[in-house]
């Protein structure tokens, strides 16, 4: 782990505590984190499995939520023009496979969320964005368990300074 990832690592945790302890409470840690990438790793344990002892569905909406809030947060948080409420307005899974061990969800539209986020802040209109977010577990190889799709929707709520 990097400082990079331990400090995103760190945050997300303390965010989670903050505002919603269910995030801090499945232990998510930042395995990498880039402009235009994020992949968050959900350890399966006793806290995230079901009764077959693969990850329970609502661990990995969690995990998909984190990869795509956490990337989108980053840029949120730079923007000095305006303030910026982030939340999601829909949300769709796939399941492929059962989850039956530690689960990497990771978000590659960087790119695209940074956009939006500019777009927000110059139009104070209600922007969004489906994103799609990919859960693997990588002992089993890189075939996706689940497949999510979450509406990204953004809006200024004024401007800063």
């Amino acid at each position: 782990m990097n400082f990079q990832t331990l400090k995103a690592t760190v945050a997300l945790r303390a965010f989670g505590w903050a505002k919603i302890p269910m995030i801090a409470s499945l232990q998510p840690t930042v395995v990498e984190a880039s402009e235009t990438r994020l992949v968050i790793k959900l350890p399966l344990t006793w806290r995230s499995r079901n009764h077959l002892k693969s990850m329970y569905f609502g661990a990995l909406a969690v995990g998909a939520d984190c990869a795509c809030g956490l990337l989108a947060m980053q840029f949120v948080e730079r923007h000095k023009k305006a303030k910026i409420s982030l939340l999601f307005k829909d949300f769709s899974a796939q399941f492929h496979r059962r989850a039956d061990g530690d689960v990497h969800f990771s978000c590659d539209a960087g790119t695209e969320i940074r956009e939006l986020v500019e777009h927000a802040a110059r139009t104070g209109e209600r922007c969004n964005l489906g994103v799609t977010v990919l859960a693997t577990v990588p002992k089993n190889g890189p075939e996706p368990v689940a497949t999510f799709v979450m509406t990204l929707s953004l809006k200024a709520r004024g401007q800063i300074g």
